[in-house]
């Protein structure tokens, strides 16, 4: 990840008219013609910071409709250098903008401004930029052929764009997740409809005005605000006109969305649930490894899909290593996101507060070591109100436990010690999931040997969360289908079709 110098954040609120979200159809915000809504509120302290319309299928028809016929006008008909010169635009009104998106991202998000200020707004940026380039250099095969009479033939490759694509955006990355895959998708040539998380409306709403503003053609870009099933998102994934549906969340919806898209044959491309684990070897940089495990566990109040849930610590510094980890989670300061200081916020929502702490309790029933947290967390004043939870880490536990088997998604984590590899990478490999991991040693045949086996669609070797953006993102087994980043998004948002030239 590219530092980004941190901007100058000019008041906590976005201004009163863009508290509440709207549609963005054909170029046009409403409100839609369903009459139902419902009320966005803070993760902070539970107060409410706006509106948001809920779209049925009427919207979600007139979205779609849009998308399609702006893919035979004037989106269509540009060149590449057109199209990626406007997502460039696109990139830097976002980046002069920068503060209402970060005012938005933090209202709906409660996450620490100085890490929406670092990663969320530049990488939400950074998406169009980085797919513009890429589209522009990409190249496709070609080949020379013998025919019966002697003249030959000339094979060649085009890649067109696959058409209307539905985005399915999650809450924990709101901008940076949802421009992942409308950056490439329209670099592509495709138009989108975008569902966003209904807890994180805000900053998906607001690059409608950034499309409007540097000209993107009505159509191009579309947002339908709404829920899962029996709401836009079951209405969006259903549509017939739709041609591919990419989707960011958990594996259980990832399974409804891919019998939705059976009807009709439409591609899918999922990033989803993941239960990742952190191999701490004797011999690691010790510092570094606790740096980069107390940042993969608690980054974001742990609601991360890449984050670290199972820690692995070979036994002659397990003890040492509980203990300074448990040092750095009770260090971690929780508040209001604009605090300066501040490094953990809230979880997104009543509802997740509540998943994550029956995994607290399920913990203490099972007999776990609770070295630090445990519990909801008690701020006081208004935050009282919010979706607080404690950091926490557990020991104890056998790898049988729902606790080291299934996707918390909050601030916590087990370690286990280890005494050899090939325990830890039986373990590592024991889950349904295959997401990421992440193995910390100073032996460099042992940190390629073990990020060859384990069986994870990204594993970092003394790192955590550096990503060049080019290279396959995805994960293995229930973890997603497909690949993301680079060329490998192309795959996805394009369809190649073979010109045969008799000469």
């Amino acid at each position: 990840m590219t530092a980004h110098s941190p901007h100058a954040f000019k008041g906590a609120n976005l201004d009163a008219a863009r508290r509440d979200a709207a549609h963005f159809i054909n170029g046009e915000f409403t409100q839609g013609a369903t009459g139902k809504s419902w009320i966005n509120r803070s993760p902070l302290d539970n107060s409410v910071i706006g509106n948001v319309p809920e779209g049925g299928k009427a919207e979600i028809d007139a979205a779609v409709r849009a998308a399609k016929a702006a893919l035979h006008g004037p989106w269509g008909r540009m060149t590449v250098a057109e199209r990626t010169d406007m997502l460039a635009a696109v990139a830097d009104e976002i980046n002069r903008r920068f503060d209402d998106f970060l005012a938005a991202e933090c209202l709906d998000t409660g996450k620490p401004m100085s890490l929406a200020s670092h990663i969320d707004i530049p990488r939400g940026a950074a998406n169009f930029k980085m797919f513009a380039d890429t589209v522009k250099g990409i190249s496709t095969e070609t080949f020379t052929m013998p025919t019966p009479d002697g003249k030959g033939a000339l094979n060649y490759a085009l890649r067109k764009p696959k058409g209307v694509i539905a985005v399915i955006s999650p809450w924990n990355l709101p901008l940076l997740l949802m421009t992942w895959k409308v950056g490439p998708a329209l670099a592509c040539g495709n138009t989108v409809i975008v569902k966003p998380s209904e807890e994180t409306p805000l900053t998906t709403t607001l690059l409608g005005e950034v499309m409007n503003k540097v000209g993107v053609p009505k159509g191009v870009y579309n947002v339908v605000h709404g829920l899962g099933p029996d709401s836009a998102g079951e209405y969006l994934t259903q549509h017939p006109l739709v041609n591919g549906i990419t989707f960011t969340g958990e594996t259980r919806t990832g399974e409804a969305i891919m019998a939705a898209a059976a009807k009709g044959v439409r591609p899918v491309s999922f990033e989803l649930g993941g239960k990742n684990a952190g191999i701490v070897f004797a011999d690691c940089d010790f510092d570094k490894a606790l740096a980069g495990i107390t940042r993969s566990v608690f980054e974001n109040c742990g609601q991360v899909c890449l984050g670290t849930e199972r820690v692995y610590v070979e036994r002659p510094i397990f003890d040492r290593f509980v203990q300074a980890l448990k040092a750095k989670a009770e260090g971690l300061k929780m508040g209001d996101p604009h605090a300066p200081g501040v490094t953990l916020g809230p979880l997104i929502s009543a509802e997740h507060k509540a998943k994550v702490l029956s995994y607290y309790a399920k913990a203490r029933e099972e007999g776990a070591v609770v070295v630090t947290g445990g519990g909801a967390a008690s701020m006081g004043g208004a935050l009282e109100r919010g979706h607080w939870v404690q950091p926490t880490i557990w020991t104890g536990l056998p790898e049988s436990s729902p606790i080291i088997r299934e996707e918390i998604f909050g601030p916590c984590c087990h370690i286990q010690p280890f005494d050899t590899e090939e325990q830890v990478l039986a373990w590592a490999n024991d889950t349904t999931y295959g997401l990421a991991a992440s193995v910390w040693t100073t032996n460099l045949q042992r940190g390629h040997r073990m990020a060859a086996a384990v069986e994870a669609g990204l594993v970092w070797v003394n790192s955590w969360f550096l990503r060049d953006l080019r290279t396959p993102f995805g994960g293995a087994k229930q973890s997603g289908i497909g690949r993301e980043g680079g060329v490998h998004s192309l795959e996805f948002y394009t369809e190649l079709k073979n010109v045969c030239i008799k000469l």
